[in-house]
């Protein structure tokens, strides 16, 4: 009986000890009640460090904890067990288009795991004198993402009466560096510049460097689509560019050597930015993982054939230079073959096809038929090998360039590709330096000092997913289906996006 008693004891202290234990277990983690638990996730935090495991837990719009010791338990009005998945920032995409005033869902972006868009590239933003109210009206609908916006310099230009001066009037210069001083004032990043498009093909060095000026002293970012990509002129464009960086960071957008060839001829590209690092210039770029461009097919026309100029003279008067101009630029950008119309009555169609259909050379039904501001097109001029050595690089980061209309895979599939074809399939890349180049590498670039981590008080933007699953789906067949695999999207704290379905709308216009 004593023996009988004395075992009795022993078990009720035991579970005595195993309640207090589990009691002050449950007080030291049940203190605060959180809106969202997500448990035993694999955190892959931005930074480019290893995954860890972990418990996040989320208020408002913030990550209010991360425990690593997932034994222990919390109270949370919604649990999401992540056990089996990977927990990231949401992707930050650092060269995008759309107009939210029109698409403020943007659920392309969303279905790729994109949280926050940066607009206004290219040197086009809102033809707003005033952005700020440009901004407030955005801010007045259900964003999708939130969004990043630029000053972009070729707008500024027509705003400013300079348009296509090359030297700009002294009153003209000064409202120009009026109206980028404002939009920074009112929490654009930076200024983009489109040196390659019109106006800002005119504008020249004294011109940007002012206004590199101005953006370094309201710490900014001059993003730039350089005035040549080709491969005989990209190191001058970016040379061009590498001295506004005395002023100020600079980006070389969506890098790329048009007809340029293998690893070598990036690795020379990759040093010149290395070198001026060396000599104090902050200099970074971004990618997207595609092989054909897109963009106006005036990109194809001389200069004089585009506006200010008068294309019904050139027609008339300088028809047959205009038709070996094209013949011999289009046969140089790998034929009428490689041309594939994104807009107009001819979308979908290679130039080549649409010679054929309206039975006239190549150069001509481009002249006639389309005309410099008649379409959109993709453009496969670029070498796989070289530019899989850019995504490589430490400095280069991912960005789309695409847009909820864009008739290109990347503007649905871009972030889905990067893991799915550079992690999982070719493993260029590992997952923590894939995510590092989507969120922790875009975030610190353009200045978003609160988000691109996975960290305690940044803000809740983050993703749900098991690389594997992560799909593109993107074709430039079919260029505007959705990407599949990110079972939870959180944009500002709120799950958004949950097993591909559209729930909430919680982005914001956000302020440097």
């Amino acid at each position: 009986m004593e023996k009988l008693f004395r075992c009795a004891a022993l078990l009720f202290k035991i579970v005595i000890t195993t309640l207090v234990f589990a009691s002050c277990q449950q007080v030291a983690s049940d203190q605060t009640r959180y809106e969202l638990l997500i448990r035993n996730a694999m955190v892959v935090d931005g930074s480019g460090k290893a995954a860890f495991a972990a418990h996040v837990l989320v208020n408002g719009d913030s990550i209010a904890l991360i425990d690593t010791d997932t034994t222990n338990t919390y109270i949370a009005n919604r649990t999401i067990n992540a056990s089996g998945l990977y927990l990231t920032p949401g992707f930050i995409d650092t060269h995008a288009h759309g107009d939210p005033l029109e698409t403020p869902d943007f659920s392309n972006f969303l279905s790729m795991g994109v949280t926050t868009i940066c607009l206004g590239q290219d040197g086009f933003s809102p033809e707003r004198e005033n952005i700020k109210e440009w901004m407030q009206e955005v801010e007045s609908k259900e964003l999708g993402v939130n969004v990043a916006m630029f000053a972009g310099h070729n707008t500024l230009r027509m705003l400013s009466g300079i348009a296509y001066d090359s030297i700009p009037s002294a009153p003209g210069m000064a409202k120009m560096e009026k109206l980028l001083t404002e939009a920074l004032d009112a929490g654009c990043f930076g200024l983009t510049t489109g040196l390659e498009y019109n106006p800002g093909y005119y504008a020249r060095r004294d011109e940007l460097n002012r206004l590199a000026e101005i953006v370094g002293k309201k710490g900014g970012i001059i993003m730039s689509h350089m005035r040549n990509e080709d491969d005989a002129y990209v190191e001058t464009s970016i040379r061009e560019l590498l001295e506004q960086g005395k002023y100020c960071p600079v980006h070389v957008s969506h890098i790329k050597v048009v007809y340029g060839k293998g690893e070598a001829r990036a690795n020379r590209v990759l040093q010149l930015l290395d070198s001026a690092r060396q000599q104090g210039i902050q200099v970074t770029a971004d990618f997207y993982p595609y092989t054909a461009s897109y963009t106006g097919i005036a990109i194809l026309f001389p200069d004089w054939a585009k506006k200010p100029y008068d294309y019904q003279e050139v027609l008339k008067n300088r028809r047959q230079e205009l038709a070996t101009f094209l013949r011999n630029k289009i046969t140089l950008r790998n034929g009428p073959e490689a041309t594939l119309i994104g807009s107009g009555p001819y979308k979908g169609k290679t130039l080549e096809q649409v010679a054929k259909e309206v039975n006239k050379p190549f150069e001509l039904a481009l002249m006639e038929d389309i005309g410099p501001y008649g379409a959109d097109g993709a453009y496969f001029i670029m070498d796989e090998a070289l530019q899989e050595t850019f995504l490589k690089d430490k400095h280069v980061m991912v960005c789309s360039d695409g847009s909820p209309s864009m008739r290109h895979p990347r503007s649905f599939g871009t972030f889905a590709r990067v893991l799915e074809t550079y992690v999982i399939q070719k493993q260029l890349l590992s997952l923590e330096e894939a995510i590092h180049k989507m969120t922790g590498l875009s975030a610190k670039t353009i200045g978003l000092h609160n988000r691109g981590l996975v960290k305690q008080g940044y803000k809740a933007d983050l993703l749900l997913f098991k690389p594997e699953e992560v799909r593109e789906n993107a074709t430039y067949e079919n260029p505007h289906q959705e990407a599949t695999g990110f079972r939870y999207v959180l944009v500002n704290g709120f799950v958004v996006r949950e097993e591909g379905r559209l729930a909430l709308k919680t982005g914001k216009i956000l302020q440097k």
